[in-house]
């Protein structure tokens, strides 16, 4: 039941899915690690604030694109009678996995406004902290208030169709 409640049923559903996790974890992930990066201060914040349109449009890029590759990845560790909350929690471990990979060099790419192989150089020592910051907002923010807004949207369709 919470597999159909909580979670998208139709193409526009998962952008609507998709749009409550990416503006709230782009919002919270992008200012966390630039200010650990840079060091924490309302001119650091307003920097980061002018770039955040582009890397959500990475993020929901990303996301459409490593879509497939996550579910198979998630598909190779549960099973079908594992519960929900296993395979939610699996699915959200490989999508940030992925995800993190990658925005781990473009989004310093994005941030800093040039593309240079600093990200590539740098990358084993910032990415196990970009995963575990973007794993933290994924498990105990995004996703969950996105599978609320997709309960309550089920409630309510459901409730206008009775």
């Amino acid at each position: 039941m919470e597999f159909f409640m909580k979670l998208p049923r139709s193409k526009r559903e998962f952008a609507l899915f998709i749009a409550v996790i990416s503006i709230i974890s782009v919002n919270i992930i992008a200012p966390i690690i630039t200010c650990l990066e840079i060091g924490f201060s309302f001119k650091v914040y307003k920097e980061v604030l002018t770039v955040l349109p582009f890397i959500w449009i990475a993020v929901i890029t990303l996301v459409l694109l490593t879509f497939k590759p996550a579910e198979w990845l998630t598909g190779q560790v549960v099973t079908k009678g594992d519960s929900f909350k296993a395979t939610v929690t699996i699915n959200i471990l490989c999508s940030v996995f992925i995800l993190s990979i990658f925005l781990t060099i473009i989004g310093t790419w994005i941030g800093s406004r040039k593309i240079s192989l600093d990200p590539i150089y740098w990358f084993f020592y910032k990415w196990p902290k970009n995963f575990a910051i973007s794993l933290g907002v994924e498990l105990f923010i995004a996703q969950p208030a996105a599978r609320f807004v997709m309960l309550k949207y089920h409630l309510l369709t459901s409730a206008q169709t009775d």
